[in-house]
C-alpha cells in the first residue's frame, strides 16, 4: 500500500493484512499468517481486535500509556496483552530488509513523481537484494 510520506503506517495495518497471502509447499497462498509482528505504533485497540477476529497471534508489545490507562482501571481495564519476545525478535529480519530498500536513495527520499515509479523503484530494490543472496557459481 502506498501512501504519502507524511501519513502514519498504522492506518494502513488492515488493509495490509487483508492482501497478505502466505505460500506453503502445495495448494493455494492462505490469506492468514499465524502471527503478526510489529512495533509499538500498531498496538491499537483496532488493530489487536482485528488480529484477534482473524485468529492471527499479534506479536505487538503493550504501549507504556495503554498498560498505564489498563491497570489504573483496576479490574475492569481488562487482561494485559500477551508478548511473545521470542517471537518479536524475528521481526529484526523485516526491519533489517526495509533498511536495505532504503539504502537506494529515491526509495529513502521518496523522489519519484508517481506511486507507479515508486513502486517500480521498490520492485527493482527487491530484486537487487535477492540476486545478491543466491549463492554464487564458482
Amino acid at each position: 500500500m502506498l501512501t504519502p510520506g507524511q501519513a502514519a503506517d498504522s492506518p494502513q495495518f488492515v488493509p495490509v493484512m487483508d492482501k497478505i497471502k502466505v505460500r506453503g509447499s502445495v495448494g493455494r497462498p492462505r490469506t492468514r499468517p499465524d502471527a503478526a509482528a510489529g512495533d509499538k505504533a500498531y498496538s491499537s485497540r483496532a488493530n489487536r481486535a482485528y488480529l484477534r477476529r482473524r485468529g492471527i497471534k499479534a506479536v505487538i508489545p503493550e504501549k507504556a500509556d495503554q498498560a498505564a490507562n489498563r491497570k489504573r482501571k483496576g479490574r475492569h481495564g481488562g487482561r494485559p496483552v500477551s508478548h511473545d519476545p521470542e517471537l518479536y525478535k524475528q521481526r529484526n529480519t523485516a526491519e533489517r530488509c526495509i533498511n536495505r530498500m532504503k539504502d537506494w536513495r529515491g526509495i529513502a527520499f521518496r523522489t519519484d513523481k508517481t506511486p507507479d515509479s515508486y513502486l517500480a523503484g521498490l520492485h527493482l530494490r527487491g530484486a537487487m537484494i535477492w540476486l545478491r543472496s543466491l549463492p554464487t557459481r564458482p
